[in-house]
């Protein structure tokens, strides 16, 4: 693999490409490489049209976006509907579960809360691709509590759901096998507060990578070394089927918009190489 660069080298390697550089070679249709909210970074402004909202700008790189102001405040059904109408067709959502379910209830007694939460996003329609749980590092794995919480939410909501636990008693086998019971993935976090935490897990098939930035959490930009290992895997994963996640998280600097367009021309550049043989 590649050498390491230092974050600032690894910031700077991404350039202002765009995806006609490629000559039509893009990431695999089920492969959705994206950032936590669609902020336009300095930096990267040139990778994006002048016009339209920032939305609508992020957009016509990108094919997903993690909805992460939900966990904090809840929006219109109007609201969500405004933002599917500013996307193309093959453009998805995730959406964060808020935190009072996630947080302050931690799962328990949260019916009316989750069918609230669902009906509001029942407004981006058929550009809804998943929902995230994220749960809080405090928050041990209670199996009755956790059974009642995903048959409330499946009884619901039939799509694409993923859980990002920060547990440990999360990742035994029996967590696992409960995860699939409900068809639920595992996302694979970076920070992992442990091994098996850096991979998928829970449903085969259901595949959501989370990076929030290393060393420093939420700012630290990704060196080019990892994200070309990381374009090969993911390419692995979606030609594997189903459908793949990744989502950049290490906003505050901006990185996580760099980082993306890095990773997304690298998974383009691979696909034009296999293309080739």
């Amino acid at each position: 693999m590649g050498a390491v660069f230092s974050d600032r080298q690894a910031i700077t390697a991404t350039g202002s490409w765009k995806l006609t550089d490629l000559s039509g070679h893009t990431a695999p249709r089920n492969l959705y490489i994206g950032c936590a909210g669609w902020s336009l970074p300095r930096a990267a402004i040139t990778a994006f049209p002048a016009d339209g909202t920032n939305l609508e700008r992020y957009a016509s790189v990108f094919r997903s976006v993690e909805i992460n102001s939900s966990f904090h405040r809840p929006h219109r059904t109007s609201t969500y509907e405004r933002w599917a109408a500013s996307v193309p067709e093959p453009f998805r959502f995730s959406v964060k579960m808020p935190k009072i379910i996630t947080h302050a209830k931690r799962l328990a007694d949260a019916d009316d809360l989750l069918a609230q939460f669902l009906d509001e996003v029942s407004g981006l329609g058929a550009r809804l691709g998943c929902l995230l749980v994220q749960l809080p590092p405090s928050a041990e794995l209670d199996f009755e509590i956790a059974t009642k919480f995903l048959e409330s939410l499946r009884s619901r909501h039939s799509g694409d759901v993923f859980i990002e636990p920060r547990h440990p008693s999360w990742f035994v086998p029996a967590a696992g096998k409960l995860l699939k019971d409900f068809q639920v993935g595992r996302v694979a976090a970076d920070p992992a507060i442990l091994p098996a935490a850096a991979e998928p897990g829970g449903l085969a098939g259901k595949v959501y990578f989370r990076l929030h930035g290393s060393p420093q959490i939420y700012y630290s930009s990704y060196t080019t070394s990892y994200l070309n290992g990381l374009a090969f895997r993911l390419r692995a994963h979606a030609h594997a089927g189903g459908r793949v996640w990744c989502v950049f998280d290490n906003t505050i600097r901006g990185a996580a918009t760099e980082n993306a367009l890095y990773l997304a021309k690298r998974v383009a550049l691979g696909e034009r190489d296999a293309a080739r043989r």
